[in-house]
């Protein structure tokens, strides 16, 4: 139950982008489930492996590059689907940056555990 409650606030997490960035689009609440999904798996798979690949440069660049890296899977996922657009490589920065603090922010409140138990 908790995963479906977390790819439905990614989902809303990723309809809110396009209020924010207007070089961001999302044409259904469909695509962003789709989109929801890929990034996901992305961030779980993909995402590991090149910051093991990147590290010397993450190292060298006191973290920011992990910034480069999510934008380029954030703008790598747009590009799969016909119904989500990023227009450029900085507007997948920021997105991806809002994207997460959003979907944290909306977990955080949404999902938080029962302390009295």
């Amino acid at each position: 139950m908790r995963l479906l409650a977390t790819w439905l606030i990614n989902a809303l997490a990723l309809l809110a982008l396009p209020y924010l960035l207007s070089s961001i689009t999302i044409n259904s609440f469909t695509t962003a489930l789709l989109v929801a999904v890929v990034l996901g798996f992305v961030n779980t798979v993909i995402r590991p492996i090149l910051l093991i690949l990147t590290l010397p440069v993450t190292v060298l660049s006191l973290g920011l590059f992990i910034l480069v890296i999510n934008g380029l899977m954030f703008w790598a996922v747009a590009s799969m689907f016909d119904g989500f657009h990023v227009a450029g490589f900085w507007s997948a920065v920021i997105g991806a940056l809002l994207y997460s603090v959003i979907s944290w922010t909306l977990s955080t409140l949404l999902l938080s555990k029962n302390e009295s138990t």
